[in-house]
């Protein structure tokens, strides 16, 4: 069911794109993960995390040339790292946690011209993600010598159609189902578009848990990319 809901939603935008004679971009970047650390949402910039995302974003003018609505589908990372010492020295330890989502955007968009052919854009909308695929990685040296660990990760098996419970739920699971906002801003010339995107997650990433009892443990993504309009 978790598939279908999310393949509905994927159709469902690419149809409003199509039917819109939209424009559209092939993007890929950068992106500086992290996880909130407190129950007021801050993060500890010593845990971001560098991962990379990449997909497809849509352009449906609703407005002319000033107002679009940017539907997309992409494949990002999110998570965060903890480390202490470093890998030459004895007591070194990096543990980092790096799921892997697809992930679909719908933002609105205002833009305004810089001369002829360039436009600066703004941004902002919401977003929901599927977690597909990751990683949990821990390594370390001691003066017994260095050792590794590696393991994928475990999501929940949530059926979104099931409001009141999370089916799968278990220590050191990730929920599945990650939802937030988005902000974006930059710059759109003739055939590349250079724009940094910050992903505000609200739903928290142990399952189990409840979302709405603070902002502690929730994911925040700055992403930088490069697209390509088509």
């Amino acid at each position: 069911m978790k598939f279908l809901f999310f393949g509905a939603t994927t159709l469902l935008l690419s149809a409003a794109s199509v039917n819109a004679q939209s424009s559209g971009q092939i993007r890929a970047g950068l992106n500086l993960a992290n996880v909130s650390v407190n129950d007021n949402g801050r993060v500890d910039d010593a845990n971001m995390l560098t991962t990379f995302h990449v997909g497809f974003l849509g352009n449906v003018p609703l407005a002319g040339d000033y107002l679009s609505l940017q539907p997309g589908l992409l494949f990002t990372g999110k998570g965060s790292k903890i480390q202490n010492g470093e890998p030459n020295e004895n007591g070194y330890f990096k543990q980092t946690s790096n799921p892997f989502y697809l992930e679909v955007p719908l933002n609105f968009v205002v833009k305004a011209p810089i001369g002829s052919e360039n436009k600066f854009y703004a941004g902002a909308g919401p977003y929901i993600a599927m977690g597909i695929a990751g990683k949990n990685k821990t390594e370390g040296r001691t003066i017994l010598g260095t050792y590794n660990n590696e393991k994928d990760i475990t999501f929940s098996n949530d059926d979104p159609t099931t409001l009141s419970e999370e089916e799968g739920a278990g220590f050191g699971i990730l929920k599945r189902f990650d939802y937030g906002l988005n902000g974006t801003v930059g710059i759109e010339g003739k055939s590349i578009v250079l724009g940094v995107n910050y992903g505000l997650g609200l739903a928290k990433l142990q399952s189990g848990s409840n979302n709405n009892q603070d902002n502690n443990n929730k994911h925040r993504v700055l992403g930088i990319t490069v697209g390509f309009k088509l």
